[in-house]
């Protein structure tokens, strides 16, 4: 079967192409080929391809083509040949995808739940990343919910984690959090960890287009807007989540907030403005320090244990889901795209941060359902 790429310049973001391999490579021994049915696109896989060198995004799935590359994407995909006597054709993973109609894994360190693709390329990258899910032993999945966990999953296990260093560091000695770009997934997700916590009181830092909505998920203690940083006192110890990756926004807060104990750089939803104004070295106060999610699941999985760090993850998860899905204040409904391009008209969209907070993009390089 020929594999369709969405192709994108490594050096310019905005420059995206459909590519078409019409050669089927075969399969060696122990290896699998997946129709990838569908994936998420939210501005977390913009960050990735922000940091695609930085953070070697790029070399999950490599692009045969100099300079052009393929975004890492979430969801669901289905074997659909296989020469591993552990893995049946028609079953049904979840995991970490290129933009594209098929892939290639080579599993390795197979268990019920889940298996490692050990592809020479991918052994030196964060093992996180290369891991995945046979859905029909994952505690997290469930049939009816597969849009949700694509949009939702890898997002809100960043947003746990991110609570869990927060906690881990007794919040710096902090007593408010300020989030960025609060109505993006990845913020909600934290706040609504964080709304958990005792005497954390939580700011969501947004656009005047966003504010009600922010104030409607309900786990924002204040919403405030990027130009009325002043109604938030000068002298609060705080600590800085920065989803934006806005660089002159950070200068601001860095430069306000003389008891800013700590600036956590998360992603960039302001993809132009990563490398402008405050993205350096200059800035006032604590050094904005990226936040790698790898690192805290090492760290926790060495001292609760895999099982325990898997059970405590779960629960966290359901807890999330059952408030994403109130039927009476739904926090996000998926919509779908279809086909090539569709999928280069979505991706546009995301790169350039337009679209209503609610709305979740559902991606799928074939045109119609079913990997047609």
């Amino acid at each position: 079967m020929s594999t369709t790429h969405l192709l994108i310049r490594k050096d310019q973001l905005a420059t995206a192409r459909l590519h078409t391999d019409t050669t089927e490579r075969p399969l060696a021994d122990g290896q699998v080929r997946v129709r990838i049915d569908s994936f998420a696109l939210t501005s977390n896989n913009i960050t990735y391809a922000a940091f695609g060198d930085a953070m070697s995004y790029w070399q999950f799935f490599p692009s045969e083509e100099e300079g052009w590359g393929s975004i890492p994407v979430w969801g669901f995909a289905s074997v659909v040949q296989s020469l591993h006597p552990g893995v049946a054709v028609g079953e049904r993973l979840y995991g970490y995808w290129p933009m594209a109609t098929s892939a290639v894994l080579s599993p390795d360190r197979l268990s019920p739940a889940r298996f490692t693709d050990a592809a020479p390329h991918r052994a030196e990258l964060p093992a996180v990343y290369n891991q995945y899910f046979r859905c029909n032993a994952d505690p997290l999945y469930t049939t009816d919910t597969e849009d949700l966990q694509a949009l939702l999953r890898p997002l809100f296990i960043t947003s746990w984690l991110i609570d869990d260093f927060m906690a881990d560091n007794d919040f710096f000695g902090a007593t408010t959090m300020l989030l960025s770009s609060a109505s993006s997934k990845t913020a909600y997700g934290t706040a609504f960890q964080l709304h958990q916590r005792e005497g954390i009181e939580v700011v969501g830092l947004t656009s005047p287009a966003n504010v009600a909505f922010c104030q409607s998920l309900g786990c924002y203690d204040r919403v405030v807007t990027y130009d009325a940083l002043d109604s938030i006192a000068a002298d609060t110890p705080c600590v800085y989540i920065d989803f934006a990756g806005n660089g002159e926004l950070r200068t601001a807060i860095h430069e306000r907030f003389a008891n800013l104990k700590y600036s956590s750089s998360i992603g960039g939803t302001h993809v132009e403005q990563l490398a402008s104004k405050g993205a350096g070295k200059s800035l006032a106060g604590p050094r904005a320090t990226l936040f790698f999610a790898p690192a805290q699941i090492k760290k926790r999985t060495t001292e609760w244990g895999a099982d325990e760090f898997g059970r405590r993850m779960v629960a966290a998860w359901h807890q999330f889901l059952s408030k994403v899905t109130d039927t009476n204040n739904p926090w996000l409904h998926a919509e779908h795209h279809h086909g090539g391009e569709a999928v280069q008209a979505a991706y546009a969209q995301v790169l350039a941060g337009k679209g209503d907070p609610r709305t979740g993009h559902i991606l799928s390089l074939f045109k119609t359902p079913g990997g047609r």
